[in-house]
């Protein structure tokens, strides 16, 4: 294993992790009081989905290349409709006007849809990584993983500090960014 490979990795991973870094900046300023370890397990959860989701595709292109290739024109699709669910559900609760002892965290169940539609791209990153055998595949997707973590990590304190500012238009913000990160996925992904 060489340097270029460890830093292509890794500045591959930078990429994948923009759109968790967006929706872990929302999460962070809907629950602005949020504690280290549900920021690892949201962080984790992030980088995990990242890491899953290119060894997916390296297995989907080795395995079934044809199967997976009628799947893909829907990746911008589903990452639209699971983040426009999950943002407009935030807002929903954000005009409630609970307040912060009633507002609610990101549940599990949201943020395995958040995970799913953040990392789903990367799906297509099997394709660039099919050539690698399993280690290499596996190092790769690990690294991007790795990286999606620490960058989560930065946009869930970013989103917090940033949620005890804006206090009770915080997941109203955060719905929006959400929203406009799913139509930012569909667009790119139809051009």
């Amino acid at each position: 294993m060489d340097l270029m490979f460890i830093f292509n990795s890794i500045l591959l991973g930078v990429g994948l992790a923009m759109d968790a870094f967006s929706v872990s900046v929302a999460n962070g300023m809907n629950e602005p009081r949020m504690r280290c370890p549900r920021m690892c397990a949201i962080a984790g959860t992030f980088g995990g989905f990242q890491f899953l989701m290119p060894m997916l595709g390296w297995y989907c292109v080795r395995a079934f290349l044809r199967a997976f290739s009628a799947f893909e024109p829907y990746i911008p699709w589903i990452a639209l409709a699971l983040l426009s669910y999950i943002g407009v559900k935030m807002i929903y609760e954000a005009l409630e006007h609970k307040t912060d002892d009633e507002k609610p965290a990101v549940t599990a169940a949201d943020l395995l849809v958040q995970g799913v539609a953040t990392s789903i791209d990367a799906l297509s990153v099997g394709f660039t990584i099919a050539e690698y055998d399993l280690f290499r595949a596996v190092t790769a997707s690990l690294l991007i993983g790795v990286v999606t973590f620490a960058v989560c990590m930065a946009g869930l304190r970013l989103g917090r500090s940033a949620g005890m500012k804006l206090a009770d238009k915080a997941g109203i913000l955060g719905g929006v960014i959400l929203i406009l990160i799913g139509l930012e996925i569909f667009i790119t992904g139809r051009m």
